[in-house]
């Protein structure tokens, strides 16, 4: 019999994703847990694995789609024989599984939510007895094979599935195929130039999609304030080079946003309401007694805040592992869903690129993103007498319903404190 596997929520209240890429084709055989697709969901890159085995029959969607959580994207048979063929003809069978059968929901690790009513792929089934002879088309009608994008194109396009010549896998109706019923535009009298000559179209989806929305959630609903400082990091510079050389810092990536990282651990312990979240459906601002530090991280696929849970609780050797291994698999586009989520305050580190300074937008949810600077040499006055130090500038970005222009302002400058001289994290820790 074939099974056929509906995309599940893989646990970060997902409701679509892109097929990335299939690891498997018509024909292949696969054993339980083999990955058989990799999908894109609004924060990272998934593997899927099979919760059957047997042969892949049909792959129902094509790489580049987006496809609804609850449609079904493969079908599995696992080699029992096949019904025998009827003398007379019938119609076909619903697209989708029975509404018991759990498609997806076996699946390792994920599964869609059991109280989630499932996404049709079709309409409902003709009834088991027919009435008096219909038109021809009418199971046709019923019965049309689409995937989710495709029905919506057709809807948006106002064109009737059952016109349209199925010429997709298993007799499913393809874009091209809705494309072909929609009428040619009237001829332009002339173009200026050809498509995509002076511009390029990039679809909205995926991480930059949900970074978008994040984005303007928390612009216009958290009022930001900025304060800004210039640091004397000489000291922290220093300290960095003799991490680099310490024997058990070996194999261990130390860089300044390490030392960074610390200062605003300790910032967080002297200065909580940094560390908060407001909640409005309770109207309390809810203050942490733990540090899940985020690290804004650019990818190919867009912006990722991957966090270190409870990285007040690490010693600085450990917090600087943990650093390097969740930026790396970020980078990856390999984040698991854990790893951006529960982000208490944030760090974003504009100096890599060369950037002095910026106003960062929070990371929803949270109270505080501090922006750092590039760190380089340039004239300071230092004990009376203008001498090249290492400076950086930071900014603080803050809600200014939790925190108020004083207590911005202190965090940053314990921050600015620590940086200057990082022997003030032994004793303010």
């Amino acid at each position: 019999m074939n099974q056929r596997f509906a995309l599940p929520d893989v646990g970060e209240g997902l409701t679509e994703a892109e097929i990335v890429s299939w690891k498997v084709k018509p024909g292949d055989t696969v054993a339980v847990n083999d990955v058989l697709v990799e999908i894109e969901t609004a924060k990272s890159l998934v593997e899927l694995p099979s919760p059957w085995a047997g042969t892949v029959a049909e792959l129902l969607v094509a790489e580049g789609d987006t496809v609804e959580v609850g449609a079904d994207i493969v079908v599995v048979s696992d080699g029992s024989p096949a019904q025998p063929a009827t003398a007379e003809p019938t119609a076909p069978e619903p697209a989708e599984p029975p509404a018991d059968s759990g498609s997806g929901a076996t699946l390792v690790g994920y599964g869609t939510k059991d109280s989630a009513p499932r996404r049709r792929r079709g309409a409902a089934p003709a009834p088991a007895t027919a009435p008096a002879p219909v038109a021809a088309t009418t199971p046709a009608e019923v019965h049309v094979l689409a995937k989710p994008p495709v029905r919506k194109l057709a809807r948006d396009l106002g064109v009737d599935l059952t016109a349209a010549t199925p010429t997709g896998p298993g007799g499913t109706v393809s874009r091209a195929d809705v494309l072909a019923l929609v009428p040619a535009p009237p001829a332009e009298p002339e173009r200026r130039f050809v498509d995509h000559e002076r511009e390029r179209h990039v679809p909205i989806r995926g991480v930059r999609k949900a970074t978008a929305a994040a984005m303007v959630e928390s612009a216009f609903s958290a009022p930001h304030v900025t304060v800004f400082t210039t640091v004397d990091a000489t000291r922290t510079m220093k300290l960095v080079q003799r991490l680099k050389t310490d024997p058990e810092y070996a194999g261990v990536r130390v860089s300044p946003l390490l030392l960074v990282a610390k200062a605003l651990i300790v910032a967080c312990k002297r200065n909580p309401d940094i560390n908060a979240t407001w909640d409005e459906a309770n109207q309390v601002i809810v203050v942490k007694n733990y540090v899940n530090l985020g690290i804004a991280v650019a990818t190919p696929r867009g912006l990722l805040v991957p966090n270190v849970k409870d990285a007040d609780d690490l010693t600085l050797k450990d917090l600087a592992v943990q650093l390097g291994e969740l930026t790396a698999t970020a980078r990856e586009g390999k984040a698991k869903p854990r790893d951006l989520a529960e982000g208490t305050i944030t760090i974003t580190n504009v100096g890599t690129f060369g950037i002095d300074t910026g106003t960062p937008i929070l990371n929803p949810g949270e109270a505080a993103i501090l922006a750092v600077g590039k760190i380089s040499q340039r004239p300071w006055v230092h004990k009376g007498k203008i001498k090249p130090r290492y400076l950086a500038q930071l900014s603080l970005s803050f809600d200014h319903r939790m925190l108020d222009g004083e207590s911005g302002s202190r965090a940053l400058a314990d921050i600015a404190a620590v940086l200057e001289d990082p022997a003030r994290a032994l004793t303010w820790s």
